[in-house]
């Protein structure tokens, strides 16, 4: 048995989760984690909500809320959505707690001890009517360097580079519109340079990872700067120094925090076990794995941000140093990064209206189907696009159809003709039957293979083509039609429930709902496929403060099955078959969608100028410093079907030399 540890990565607390978002970060690393168990490895499965950073601030003011009374309200809906999704954590946390404070302080001493923190200035960008500083990512204007639009302060998505938002050409606040003032403020900063040269001679040293997460993450190297690990903010983790612990106004930056949520969590896991020092099996033992699971757009801080936290820790940069108390810390094996999922053609959006919510989906359509339109058509290595009427048809032609329709024959033809499960006469076996089982066996080691190589899209289908094959040769041996020889019919029925035995095996990882009432229906008693559950704890530094947690047994032997061939009973009872899955009735489709409008269309009318479109439209005039009023923009809404025709008149005389005169612009 070997230890593996899976690490997910942390949805942050602002909002509820959507489908886009789990399609990236969930149910890859599920199937992946419940794979492993299955296999006989020791599982160690941790993440939590992300709770710090300026963008919490602001919803918070946005809701008249604490920042901390909004991440908790987040942190149960959160934790409620990826546990009634399957997700078998053992242990989902947040970074809210006093465990995760002193784990990160812990990491930040370190680094600065062995030299790779130092002190310096920066030029931070500052909301003019908060005060407030802005995050990197709050901030957007045209790249200095390939000159696209929408360029972000931290990186341009058009060419990959990583900028400062001070770089950007005309930069603007996505919060409210207004130009940031930018100024030098003292901050702490990780010394990435020093620790480039190890960083990158560990990602050459990278082995099977998706070609465009390695190339990705090797091109970070080109040019490597210093990043600030501070932020001038009232809502975050102090930062463990003599003058700084105790200023309000400086707190460590998220993103340096989030990171070490892995490793806290593991630690939080640990102490709640009774064994504090559990979590060093999965940490510290260089033959233990790690992979990290997530969307395209966390590969940053996975394959240089959090290793080179993890080097400077261990004193392996540069500089050298000495290695922490918590080390030495393993780094990644592999970093698992999906791409992104649109919706409808649309690109995800909680703001616009463009989103599924995890729990609104769950509420309305089964579990099961929800993971395997996920993982059948997920965004495992390009961008992929969710659309009702694919989903309903994935549940319907290849759930509903092929495999639930499978196993209610199978088990409706052993009840009505003998009511267990028959036993399997050798003498009567044809060349027929020993190929679907030989077939069935060997298929653990085409899709065992698959998952392990994140190729999870494969290895669905392999055992979905499983699935067909049985199903073929339920027709051609026409089990109904045997009449007069008991032993043949038992036999075939025998076969049949072993490969669907089988298939429901391959398929448990991606379907674990649906994998329990499998095993019932072919007469199976006990636990086949463990799932999570919320625990409600108090945190083990702060007194009082409590939160959901998500955790699970799942042990091999006693509620966890083999990643092999297990036998089935004869004799077990075979109770007259319910259905599996229920076939979605294709007016859900337009239901959906016309749901799906009056979503975008309520949002529209709630802001219907769309601050990025005004910041657009101004820009093109070469107005986006001009101190425009409501009063000088006039909006005519056009609504064509589907598509809505936004015309803007910027009215703006004073500009003009003939005040009779308006400037327009379509």
């Amino acid at each position: 048995m070997s230890h593996v540890l899976v690490n997910v990565a942390w949805p942050y607390a602002n909002g509820p989760r959507h489908i886009g978002h789990v399609a990236g970060f969930g149910v890859p690393s599920d199937v992946y984690a419940r794979y492993e168990r299955m296999k006989g490895n020791d599982v160690l499965m941790v993440s939590g909500t992300d709770e710090h950073g300026t963008p919490i601030l602001v919803e918070a003011e946005k809701e008249g809320l604490t920042a901390q009374e909004l991440a908790n309200r987040y942190n149960r809906v959160i934790a409620k959505d990826l546990c009634d999704l399957g997700l078998s954590y053992d242990l989902f946390t947040r970074t809210t707690t006093g465990n995760h404070e002193h784990v990160v302080q812990e990491m930040f001493k370190q680094c600065l001890e062995n030299g790779y923190i130092y002190k310096g200035t920066q030029q931070v960008a500052i909301s003019p009517s908060t005060g407030r500083t802005l995050p990197d990512r709050y901030i957007e204007g045209e790249c200095p360097i390939c000159h696209a639009e929408g360029a972000r302060g931290d990186q341009c998505d058009a060419c990959g580079n990583e900028l400062d938002p001070d770089e950007l050409i005309n930069p603007v606040s996505k919060i409210n519109g207004e130009t940031p003032r930018f100024e030098q403020t003292e901050h702490y900063f990780l010394d990435l340079p020093a620790l480039a040269e190890a960083n990158k001679a560990w990602l050459e040293t990278r082995k099977g990872w998706r070609t465009n997460v390695i190339n990705f993450s090797l091109g970070l190297f080109k040019e490597v700067k210093p990043r600030a690990i501070t932020r001038d903010i009232d809502w975050g983790i102090p930062v463990p120094v003599k003058d700084w612990i105790d200023n309000p106004n400086k707190k460590l930056y998220v993103w340096f925090d989030a990171v070490i949520g892995y490793l806290s969590a593991s630690i939080e896991w640990a102490r709640r076990q009774g064994d504090p020092e559990k979590w060093r099996e999965w940490w510290n033992d260089p033959s233990c794995p790690a992979y990290y699971f997530m969307g395209k757009d966390n590969i940053t801080f996975h394959s240089q941000i959090w290793p080179s936290e993890m080097l400077a820790y261990n004193g392996k940069g540069s500089k050298g140093g000495e290695t922490g108390p918590m080390g030495p810390l393993n780094l990644p094996e592999q970093v698992v990064a999906s791409e992104f999922m649109t919706m409808e053609g649309k690109k995800f959006s909680s703001s616009r209206g463009i989103v599924i919510y995890v729990k609104d989906i769950l509420a309305r359509y089964p579990v099961d189907a929800v993971r395997y339109y996920i993982s059948v058509a997920g965004p495992e290595s390009s961008d992929s696009d969710f659309t009702w009427a694919e989903f309903v048809r994935h549940n319907n032609e290849e759930l509903a159809s092929s495999w639930g329709n499978l196993v209610n024959r199978v088990a409706n033809l052993i009840n009505k003709n003998f009511g267990e499960i028959p036993p399997l006469d050798e003498d009567s076996m044809t060349n027929e039957d020993r190929g679907l089982l030989e077939e069935a066996s060997a298929a653990f080691d085409v899709v065992g293979s698959s998952i392990e190589t994140h190729h999870q899209k494969h290895a669905l289908s392999e055992a979905m083509r499983v699935v067909g094959d049985i199903n073929k040769y339920i027709s051609a041996t026409e089990p109904w039609k045997i009449k007069d020889d008991q032993a043949r019919l038992g036999t075939v029925l025998h076969v049949a429930a072993q490969a669907v035995s089988d298939a429901n095996h391959l398929l448990a990882p991606f379907l674990p709902h649906s994998a329990q009432k499998v095993w019932e229906a072919l007469g199976g008693t006990g636990v086949f496929s463990p799932l999570p559950h919320l625990e409600e704890v108090e945190d083990l530094d702060k007194p009082g403060f409590t939160y959901p947690i998500i955790t699970g047994d799942y042990e091999l032997g006693v509620n966890v099955h083999p990643w092999k061939s297990e036998a089935i009973e004869v004799g077990a009872m075979v109770p007259k078959p319910a259905p599996i899955f229920a076939k979605i009735p294709t007016e859900a489709v337009e239901e959906e969608l016309a749901r799906f409008d009056e979503a975008l269309a309520a949002r529209r009318a709630a802001d219907p100028l769309g601050r990025r479109v005004r910041v657009c439209h101004l820009r093109m005039l070469g107005l986006e410093r001009a101190k425009l009023t409501l009063q000088h923009v006039v909006l005519i809404v056009g609504d064509l079907g589907r598509v809505l025709v936004v015309v803007f008149f910027v009215v703006i005389p004073q500009l003009l030399p003939q005040s009779g005169n308006l400037l327009t612009h379509v």
